[in-house]
């Protein structure tokens, strides 16, 4: 029997990358999972079905504040509890950091949209819940958020607003846990072309690779086992922050 047994667990952009591998560490430990994503439909079903548990696919758009409740609703109501929030769906282009005429409006807002406003929103609808579970919370956000690294500025700046609001969360909403892990870059199907970038932090980190998602999964499933932490970031980051 998995520690999770007879839990649920929302991760949101679950059907890639770091989303993906977490929501097979939350099923591998017996958690019925709701997987997510704003499309990539047919990839979520099967995921879900593949994961066993009960567990469900559930298409929301966490830019859309309704969609954030009604997927809160599919977990809390439909599967009948709610013990762990992994809020892990996110979004970014890369853009130079001198280069401010490049970063429009439409780019800064939509990034914010997505990787805050989402974050908020989907907290926000899932904390009753999580009260009644003593459940967890955790955010993905980056070290981008530490130190001024990362696809752009708007990243940075929203990233930063995740960590303050892990910190925030975690102290005035006990008994809900809340944590973050901050990334450092990680090799998913959205970096696959950022060749220069990998390449460039191999050559200079301690680890001597990105991140894999398998690696940044471990660290949530830390977050969300370790019933004495809360309000923790934890840099996943190969040693990046320190040569950085």
């Amino acid at each position: 029997m998995g520690s999770l047994e007879g839990k649920v667990a929302i991760v949101t952009g679950s059907t890639s990358g770091i989303g993906e591998a977490t929501a097979r560490a939350l099923a591998a430990e017996g958690a019925s999972v709701v997987v997510n994503s704003s499309s990539s439909v047919e990839t979520g079903e099967a995921l879900a079905a593949e994961l066993g548990n009960g567990s469900i696919y559930v298409r929301a758009d966490i830019s859309d504040e309704s969609q954030c409740k009604a997927l809160v609703a599919a977990a809390s109501d439909g599967l009948g509890r709610l013990d762990v929030l992994v809020n892990n769906a996110g979004w970014t282009t890369r853009i130079d950091h001198t280069d401010h005429e490049a970063l429009t409006n439409e780019i800064l807002f939509k990034t914010i949209e997505i990787n805050v406003y989402g974050t908020w929103w989907m907290s926000k609808a899932a904390v009753p819940a999580l009260k009644e579970t003593a459940g967890a919370i955790v955010n993905v956000t980056s070290i981008a958020g530490l130190r001024p690294v990362g696809s752009s500025i708007a990243y940075g700046m929203a990233k930063a607003a995740l960590n303050n609001l892990t910190e925030d969360m975690a102290k005035f909403c006990a008994p809900v846990r809340v944590n973050a892990i901050a990334p450092g870059l990680v090799a998913t199907p959205w970096t696959a072309d950022w060749h220069d970038m990998h390449a460039g932090l191999a050559a200079l980190v301690p680890a001597k690779r990105s991140a894999t998602p398998e690696d940044c999964a471990q660290a949530i499933m830390a977050c969300v086992t370790n019933t004495y932490m809360t309000g923790t970031i934890l840099k996943v980051d190969g040693g990046t922050t320190l040569v950085l």
